[in-house]
């Protein structure tokens, strides 16, 4: 480069760490304290967000419901590549929102979109969704992996230079990730997943990827005729209507973040009818549950080869941490046997491949969530028994070094 261009470049100076400003960044409250802990603590200023899941499970419906938690002070520009103005009205209709400050746009061109924005200044973007979202001097079509990654660019330095949140509806594929670029991920601040069952009410709002906050924090949501309800214990809602004297069910305490979470596991053995025993797993890692029939066969003694094996995550909920193990073997071995679990008993822990017990993590979080609800007797790791400073009052802790010990006390 000549010498008289130097000066005109301008060069970022890099600069000592104790002089850079560690004031907590401006959030927006959403109105819904589920989402606010997944997003750290709500919307931060000029960050952009991604929100997914399957079709139907409520994204466009909890957007719009902030739309009405907010518009009451914030102004918000809301645009649909998918459906009509009067189609937007009326599901807002629906669910109660009548914001004066809301703001609705049909259009799928960027350019004209960041113009709107430039002209009504809005302090809040939603976009549903990106997939059909497109640039005019692109050739490719509206989804494409080419055009989802550079409107999503531009919409992010559009946005970013005036300060502005962003929300951005994806679609997934059929595996159940994003569909489009991995890079769509990349660009942007968090990437929020709603998990869940179209035909049950629970929702699980997880967060997969956050700036500005944890990434292990989930949102309980029940939807209604109304909406979308936070509920604020989901451990009591996951756990009501439990039966009673029934073998083949278990609760065990899992950790979604910071949040203990109780949730009933149903196990169930029977004859099979086939030349090949059928497994079948709802909630729960398929490979993870014949891993653990297989330690049950070799280290137990107990045989299951002959038998259909099912496992089922009251709820809706997938359980993926190994501290779920012990209940889901004492929830079968229930069933083998015949024979219930004691209804005031939790059981957390991993089973090894040598049928051991292996400690695990928040074993305090979890026994004093667990006396909360009003459970007396806790079976955990024997290794877990001396981190456990505080035990609750009432509380019966069972260390087992094996299954076989496990549900002997269990059943006892």
């Amino acid at each position: 480069m000549p010498a008289g261009h130097a000066g005109n470049r301008h060069v970022n100076r890099a600069t000592p760490i104790h002089e850079i400003s560690s004031s907590e960044e401006e959030r927006y409250k959403t109105g819904f304290s589920e989402l606010d802990r997944v997003l750290g603590g709500g919307i931060v200023k000029g960050s952009l967000n991604l929100l997914s899941g399957d079709p139907g499970i409520g994204k466009s419906t909890i957007l719009l419901q902030i739309c009405q938690n907010l518009g009451d002070t914030h102004k918000i520009l809301y645009v649909s590549g998918e459906e009509s103005a009067r189609q937007i009205k009326l599901r807002a209709l629906r669910l109660g929102v009548d914001r004066e400050n809301l703001y609705i746009l049909t259009e799928t061109d960027v350019q004209l979109i960041l113009e709107q924005i430039h002209t009504e200044q809005p302090d809040l973007v939603i976009i549903d969704s990106i997939q059909t979202m497109n640039l005019t001097e692109l050739n490719s079509s509206p989804g494409s992996i080419t055009q989802v990654r550079e409107c999503t660019n531009l919409l992010m330095h559009g946005c970013k230079a005036l300060d502005i949140p962003v929300f951005l509806v994806g679609h997934v594929n059929k595996d159940g990730a994003v569909a489009g670029p991995k890079v769509l991920e990349h660009i942007v601040d968090a990437v929020l997943y709603f998990e869940g069952d179209r035909q049950m009410s629970f929702r699980i709002l997880r967060a997969v990827k956050n700036r500005y906050g944890s990434t292990n924090e989930i949102g309980v949501f029940d939807m209604g005729e109304n909406g979308l309800t936070q509920v604020e214990n989901p451990s009591e809602a996951m756990l009501a209507g439990r039966p009673h004297h029934v073998s083949g069910t278990c609760v065990t305490c899992v950790m979604e973040g910071s949040r203990p979470l109780l949730a009933e596991i149903q196990g169930l053995a029977t004859s099979t009818g086939f030349g090949n025993p059928r497994r079948m797993a709802t909630g729960f890692d398929y490979n993870r549950m014949n891993l653990l029939l297989a330690v049950l066969e070799k280290r137990g003694g107990y045989f299951f080869s002959n038998l259909d094996a099912y496992i089922n995550i009251v709820g809706g909920l997938r359980l993926d941490e190994p501290a779920s193990d012990l209940a889901v073997a004492l929830a079968l071995l229930s069933s083998l046997k015949d024979t219930p679990i004691r209804e005031d008993t939790i059981a957390f822990g991993e089973i090894g491949l040598a049928g051991e017990l292996r400690a695990v993590s928040q074993a305090q979080a979890r026994i004093s969530e667990a006396a909360r609800l009003g459970f007396s007797r806790c079976i955990l790791p024997y290794h877990n028994l001396k981190s456990i400073t505080q035990p609750p009052a009432g509380m019966e802790l069972i260390g087992a070094k094996s299954i076989r010990e496990a549900f002997s006390a269990a059943c006892s």
